[in-house]
């Protein structure tokens, strides 16, 4: 399914909306922050970097959109006692949660399978899929609480058509695919819409990474991008659920 990137955010529209957001510090997360924080919804920004987290949280309170809350939290490390106080956090302060989105994720390394570290096989599918499938998990009792709730898992292309060298990540990014359209499938009859999004080439330092000889100021910016998130967090796509979904521009 694809998706516009043509999409403007309505002030308010996300009014009274709790979305917690991994990977908020920079980049994509960034910028999703800002436009969720600019649509009225409360962010919840979880990130394992305080000080990028709190330079994020200055951005959006200089702008006077609605003030988040930072949580941070590495996910590497996280156990699930980890992620159940997280949750008695968000009931103690807002009873409900209104949306998910699972942003942070690692590059690892591109280099055969044959030859991958496997202390970093292990760190990049502890971030990219053990993390996401842990804290949705527990999240989810809170999600229902919500009369309208999405999760939103961040995939890739090479998480939908393998390619080789990607090793752990293209690996945890089928892993993504998966755990998304068996969530829907299970959460059909909820209130709770999941769906996976490959966000598409953007100038971020992940894409930078992984394409080291490519031109970065060809890709667009994240801030292009998110405001499609707002969309996806919001009632107008009430009706989208179980979807492999990739963003386009006009």
């Amino acid at each position: 399914m694809e998706i516009s990137t043509n999409y403007s955010i309505t002030k308010g529209e996300l009014k009274d909306r709790v979305i917690l957001v991994t990977g908020a510090n920079r980049g994509f997360g960034r910028a999703i922050t800002l436009d969720l924080a600019k649509a009225g919804a409360s962010v919840i920004m979880l990130g394992r970097d305080l000080c990028s987290l709190e330079i994020t949280y200055d951005e959006v309170i200089d702008l006077g959109y609605q003030k988040p809350i930072l949580y941070p939290l590495d996910l590497e490390g996280a156990t699930p006692k980890h992620y159940e106080q997280l949750q008695k956090n968000i009931l103690d302060n807002f009873e409900q949660l209104d949306g998910l989105i699972h942003n942070a994720s690692i590059i690892g390394t591109m280099m055969p399978i044959e030859q991958y570290d496997i202390k970093l096989w292990y760190s990049t599918m502890q971030i990219n899929i053990n993390a996401p499938f842990m804290l949705t998990q527990v999240l989810i009792p809170v999600l229902n609480k919500s009369s309208d709730a999405r999760v939103l898992f961040f995939s890739s292309s090479v998480g939908r058509v393998a390619k080789a060298y990607w090793g752990a990540y293209g690996v945890s990014k089928f892993a993504i695919e998966g755990i998304s359209k068996t969530l829907s499938e299970e959460l059909e009859r909820t209130n709770i819409k999941v769906n996976s999004l490959d966000p598409g080439r953007m100038r971020t330092k992940m894409r930078q990474i992984a394409y080291p000889a490519e031109n970065i100021y060809n890709n667009p910016l994240p801030e292009t991008k998110s405001p499609v998130i707002v969309y996806l967090m919001s009632e107008k796509s009430k009706k989208i659920n179980g979807k492999q979904i990739t963003l386009f521009s006009i």
